[in-house]
């Protein structure tokens, strides 16, 4: 057992210099402006934020009141969880004491919180998901927040923030918190993608990785299969397609963010299509598919909604939807041709009607 011990217990040095996120937000602008200082700033209210949800989830079942329902709807008309409101609140009041963020836009919330003391010299609005895939919090599987950085153009006048509705090209930066055994922090400001792992013991988040690059191709598709019978024909032949070919495998975990999280690492497509229903999906474009479309075509790899570079759309209000289809370049082209011959073939039947 002496043996044993002496084996493992020494910890390893990491072969980096422990930079800080604040440090390498910094970096990432030739000079140290007010640009730089008020991302940094930013990205570090992000951070504290994300201590606090983590800190939170990791008691989450030893504390009364803090899993389940609300027994309330939101926005969306979907049901709340506890604890979706908690990290909403936590966004909330980490940013009231920021001086910098004139507004808050969550899927929580049906209006832009606005935060008047801050309006004058805060010229920008933080987008966010608080809690990404809150059905899992219960059974103590991964989770996520998502965020986006905008610049405020105008006056807004009208508190309607229709600003915010311009493409995805348009934002400053975008990340997102994972919290599963680690929590991890993953941003980009335009000039790569890259990682930091919160260190319990510092209370900081260490650079893990730089520039992460998405694999040209990899083995996972992502999607949940369970609604394959209200897909489009086009979604239908791609699974079939995967189904005959060795060399895939199936991942799904019901959190946004742990799947994407994977595949920017290993390689592959995650998808969230429309339904014949709801062809316009299920994901929110200002929230959650532009702030990871950001994150892929940074990593080299790319994001579509299966007709169109995400990127590219404009929203037509705050919490529009879109489906997604994310990953490797190869991957999401392989999709894109399953959904773009499909639609063809129908233009071309519908013209010999």
């Amino acid at each position: 057992m002496e043996n044993f011990d002496k084996a493992v217990i020494p910890e390893q040095s990491l072969d980096r210099d422990c930079q800080t996120l604040s440090r390498h937000v910094l970096q990432q602008f030739s000079n140290f402006t007010t640009e730089a200082q008020d991302v940094s700033s930013i990205m570090n209210r992000i951070a504290l934020a994300a201590k606090l949800v983590s800190r939170r989830l990791s008691r989450a079942g030893l504390m009364a009141g803090v899993l389940g329902f609300t027994g309330e709807t939101n926005v969306q008309g979907e049901s709340v969880k506890k604890m979706d409101i908690y990290a909403n609140d936590v966004f909330i009041s980490v940013f009231k004491q920021s001086g910098l963020v004139c507004r808050l836009a969550s899927e929580e919330m049906e209006k832009p919180y606005y935060i008047p003391e801050n309006c004058p010299i805060g010229r920008y609005t933080l987008l966010y998901d608080p809690i990404d895939g809150s059905s899992n919090v219960d059974i103590n599987l991964n989770v996520g927040s998502i965020f986006s950085l905008r610049q405020q153009q105008g006056d807004d006048l009208d508190g309607e923030a229709q600003d915010l509705l311009q493409d995805g090209d348009r934002q400053i930066g975008a990340g997102y918190v994972l919290y599963g055994p680690s929590t991890v922090l993953v941003y980009t400001l335009g000039k790569g993608v890259h990682s930091f792992i919160l260190d319990p013991s510092l209370g900081e988040f260490i650079l893990a990785e730089e520039n992460i690059t998405i694999p040209s191709h990899g083995p996972v598709y992502s999607v949940n299969e369970g609604n394959y019978w209200q897909w489009d024909e086009s979604i239908r032949e791609y699974i079939r397609y995967v189904h005959r070919h060795e060399g895939y495998t199936s991942r799904y975990s019901g959190a946004l963010v742990g799947d994407f999280h994977r595949i920017l690492l290993q390689g592959g497509v995650f998808l969230y299509p429309g339904t014949v229903k709801k062809p316009e999906g299920k994901l929110r474009l200002l929230y959650e598919s532009a702030p990871l479309a950001l994150l892929a075509e940074q990593a080299g790899g790319q994001a579509s909604t299966g007709m169109e570079r995400l990127l590219s759309v404009v929203p037509d209000k705050l919490h529009q939807r879109t489906p997604l289809v994310i990953g490797s370049t190869e991957d999401v082209q392989l999709v894109e041709s399953f959904i773009q011959d499909w639609a063809r073939r129908e233009s071309e039947q519908q013209a010999l009607v």
